[in-house]
């Protein structure tokens, strides 16, 4: 497969691009897995996460870890990253906000296996932490901890 070919459908990669207004207006973007067929692992981390509270309209942060096996499909980053970005403006619950973006990407992926860490910074003393996960990890795979302890304070 040439590389100008799995390539040439992406429509954000390589300009200038505007962030989404929401996370329904942002295009995830796919490119076939040249190595579909062979298992492995890839992790995607957002420590600076950000979207808004439904009810008060202030911020709130987590650090986001997404490991997924892929099938066929690969996202490609810089659509990831415009997605993600796109939350900074949109309310919605840590639960929603996490379960939400592990869905569109399982939906646009199919992925063999999928899962998310959101790791949310206290508000009100309470940090809240979301994990989803679409099932077994495949066996022939190695994935590693997220390796983000859970929150002590100053404890």
């Amino acid at each position: 497969m040439a590389t100008e070919d799995i390539y040439s459908n992406l429509k954000q990669l390589g300009g200038a691009t505007v962030l989404p207004e929401s996370p329904e207006q942002a295009e995830l973007e796919r490119v076939p897995n040249p190595q579909e067929g062979t298992g492995y692992c890839v992790r995607f981390t957002a420590p600076e996460f950000t979207s808004l509270c439904p009810m008060t309209g202030q911020p709130d942060f987590a650090h986001l870890v997404i490991d997924y096996v892929p099938g066929k499909w690969l996202v490609e980053s810089k659509s990831l990253k415009l997605y993600l970005g796109s939350f900074r403006n949109h309310g919605a619950f840590h639960e929603d906000c996490t379960v939400s973006i592990a869905k569109r990407l399982v939906e646009i992926l199919d992925p063999q296996w999928l899962r998310i860490g959101g790791y949310w910074y206290p508000r009100g003393g309470i940090p809240i932490d979301v994990f989803f996960q679409t099932g077994a990890v495949p066996e022939s795979v190695w994935v590693p901890d997220q390796g983000v302890p859970t929150y002590r304070g100053r404890g």
